[in-house]
This record gives C-alpha cells, structure tokens and sequence, in this order.
C-alpha cells in the first residue's frame, strides 16, 4: 500500500462519514475501518481529529476568487442569474453537507464559508456595477443587493443539504433585479 494512497482513503472515508453523520458523531475508529487502515496511521497522518477535517476543508473545498462575471448592461436579473449558475465554490456534494453542518462548530470551516460568502457579494457587487452602470441608490444600494444574492445563494446551498428543496435562482435574480431598477 502506498503512503499517499492510505492517507487519501481515510479522507474519503471521513468525507463520506462526516457528510452522513457529522463530524462529532463520527469516531476515529470507524474511519479507519472505513478507509481499511489501522486506527494509529490516521493518527500518524493527522495527529488530533480535528486535523482530519481540517485537512479536508482546505483539501477538498475551493473558494474561486476573482472579479470574472458574466455581465450584459441593462440586464441584471439575466446577469445574476449566470452568476448564480457558477457558483464559486469547488466541493462535492459532500462536503457542500459539510461546510454547512460543522460552520458553527469549526472555525475553519467558518472560514471557508466566510471566504465564499465574501466572494460571492463581491462577484455579485461587480455584476451589478457592469449590469447598471449609474444604478439609482449608488454602491451602497448595490452593495445590500449584492450582500442579499450572496445571502440567498447559501441559504439555498444549506436549505437543500437539509431539505432538497430548491429556490429558483433566476426568480431571486429578477426580484433582486426589479428593486434596483
């Protein structure tokens, strides 16, 4: 057995574990049955458990950062609805279950959602400033309504983890569109 190759499978088995039953539920010990290791080599890779989700989080999530959006000017519910389509986070579902579940409980968890969060009003604000240039109510009114999207974009990301109920994303985009206009 390759080193890499113990160390990754006792990732996907406390991906898959964490997601299912949450992290504080979740025992070494079945990781490591899990992932067909001894109990002592997660130790060895990950001296405290909370170095296992760690590990994960900076491992398996990824915040896309940048201004890149797709705006057409006079179209802003068109333009945060392509916005909402490329949602800047890079997880699977899994762990999509598992930003949400431990945030409250984890600070670099809560990190991560912060740093999604905040790129998401930023890309959100930038769509906005292309898609009405000299908006009515200036940056601060495009900042609520861009603040508001973001908001509502990871509502949607935990109602669904929770519920598999779906806000349509293009109807929060005309809402938001309608009160800028």
């Amino acid at each position: 057995m390759e080193v890499g190759d113990a160390r990754t499978r006792i990732l996907d088995a406390a991906e898959e574990l964490f997601a299912g039953g949450g992290y504080e539920a979740t025992p070494t010990a079945l990781i490591a049955r899990l992932a067909a290791v001894p109990k002592g080599l997660i130790f060895h890779y990950f001296p405290r458990k909370i170095d296992v989700l760690v590990a994960l989080i900076d491992e398996r999530t990824l915040v896309e950062e940048g201004h890149e959006v797709d705006a057409v000017p006079g179209d802003p519910a068109g333009t945060l609805s392509r916005l909402a389509r490329r949602l800047p986070l890079h997880a699977s579902p899994a762990m999509r279950r598992i930003l949400f579940r431990e945030a409250d409980t984890h600070g670099s968890v809560k990190e991560r959602l912060g740093r999604l969060n905040g790129e998401l009003i930023s890309r959100a604000r930038f769509a906005l400033e292309l898609a009405l240039p000299g908006a009515r109510g200036g940056a601060a009114r495009l900042e609520v309504a861009a603040a508001t999207f973001a908001a509502v974009l990871l509502y949607q990301e935990n109602l669904c983890q929770l519920t598999g109920h779906q806000i349509d994303p293009d109807a929060v985009a005309e809402l938001i569109a309608h009160s800028l206009i």
